[in-house]
């Protein structure tokens, strides 16, 4: 079924999705606003607003908020990424209007309690403690402040123990009432849902949603450089990247294809070279990650200490191999993969309410299925082959990695492989 919508005269826009099949319901706000609309003095302060929004607002107490929504057999979460913010609940399809007055309840009325922030401040500090623990996970955070150092793209979005030991109930508030306006929310609904029912409800819900534009971020500047950090460690995890394309670039999709063909999958290239015939790893994968304004083309891979020496130059290889000779059937593979997972995430209501949040925010409309799955059929072997030379041409790529890393290439030498030292080029 096709989605409707609906902005309300405060700028907030409303979007439902039916499944008729259904007798639950997804509903979920996001916010225009995430890590990257941040300062450094409250850096990690929109993880922040995310969790001390269930904690108490004019209305209801933190435990009045988790037991309304469980009474129901429902849930409520949130995350924060680094273009937005979302809040959302699952209920059945009875319980829509207890979700919609919740969500609206802690987006316009939320307390900032002192007490719940001091104890809300310890589980941030543990979660980034966590985070540090976990080496596959906090690479991509110096991989992310390699690329974009000095900027708040670049920023970690829990923070630092210093931002968020010194959060106060007045940043919140500031925070929140500049960037939590009316015309940079979207409230989606996918499921057992009725269109007028929820725009009815939503209109008297958040009516006390502030109005006017919220502050622009600064643009995000692909810089790359490289980050090392030794730790005593069964494995080196680390992540490379080099510039990309952002969600708006009409090679969006060829990028998503590139990808997947290049370390999408057990039939990937670099799965094939790196693990299955030379062993040098257990897990190896390329990613694409797209905001409005920038993009980068990813790899990441974790590998012995010995085994760090040789696999920057496997994964460069396997690059140019894929610049120059990208096959029609594998490109096929590549697409098939896309294809599954977008129309098997249709199946799930969550899925699709954030697909369509996310098509809001990038292009300002709700893009149809077959025109996405055109876009992907559209894409052959020379596109792939002419989007690998374009990634081969990037400067300064950035590598992180953690663990025992001594043997890992210089940087140096790897980025000479690209640029004016790519292969490719010099065959020219």
């Amino acid at each position: 079924m096709t989605p409707e919508i609906t902005r309300l005269s405060n700028g907030l826009t409303i979007i439902t999705d039916p499944m008729p099949q259904l007798e639950s319901a997804m509903v979920g706000v996001w916010v225009n606003a995430g890590a990257r609309n941040e300062t450094r003095p409250v850096m990690g302060v929109s993880h922040m607003l995310e969790h001390m929004a269930f904690k108490g607002t004019q209305r209801r107490s933190a435990r009045d908020i988790a037991e309304e929504i469980e009474a129901v057999g429902g849930y409520l979460n949130a995350y924060t990424s680094r273009e937005q913010t979302a809040f959302h609940a699952r209920v059945l399809k009875a319980d829509v209007p207890l979700a919609i007055d919740l969500l609206a309840d802690i987006l316009t009325h939320p307390t900032f309690e002192q007490g719940e922030l001091e104890r809300e401040r310890q589980v941030v500090l543990q979660e980034i403690g966590q985070a540090r623990d976990t080496p596959d996970d906090i690479v991509f955070d110096h991989l992310q402040s390699v690329i974009y150092p000095d900027q708040p793209m670049g920023w970690p979005i829990l923070g630092s123990e210093a931002t968020v030991s010194a959060f106060t109930q007045e940043e919140l508030r500031t925070y929140m009432a500049a960037n939590y306006r009316a015309g940079d929310m979207t409230l989606v609904s996918s499921g057992a849902v009725d269109h007028e029912q929820i725009a009815r409800l939503v209109e008297e819900h958040f009516a006390a949603l502030r109005t006017g534009p919220a502050p622009a971020p600064l643009p995000a500047i692909y810089v790359g450089g490289d980050s090392r950090y030794q730790q005593d460690l069964e494995q080196a995890h680390i992540a490379y990247a080099l510039p990309g394309v952002s969600s708006s670039d009409p090679d969006f999709y060829t990028a998503q294809v590139y990808v997947t063909a290049l370390g999408g999958g057990m039939s990937s290239r670099l799965f094939q070279e790196a693990r299955e015939k030379r062993g040098l790893c257990y897990a190896i994968s390329a990613f694409a990650q797209a905001s409005k304004d920038s993009g980068t083309i990813g790899i990441y891979a974790g590998t012995g200490e010995q085994e760090a020496a040789e696999i920057s130059a496997v994964i460069v290889g396997e690059m140019e191999s894929l610049a120059s000779g990208a096959t029609d059937a594998e490109v096929s593979r590549a697409t098939a993969q896309l294809k599954s997972s977008l129309l098997m995430g249709l199946e799930r209501p969550g899925q699709r309410a954030e697909q369509i949040a996310g098509q809001m925010f990038s292009y300002g409309r709700v893009v149809p299925l077959d025109e996405m799955t055109g876009r992907l059929d559209a894409i052959d072997a020379s596109a792939v082959r002419c989007f690998g030379e374009r990634i081969m041409q990037g400067v300064n790529p950035a590598m992180a990695a953690v663990g025992p890393v001594g043997h890992l290439e210089k940087h140096s030498v790897f980025a000479s492989r690209f640029g004016s030292g790519s292969t490719l080029r010099a065959a020219e």
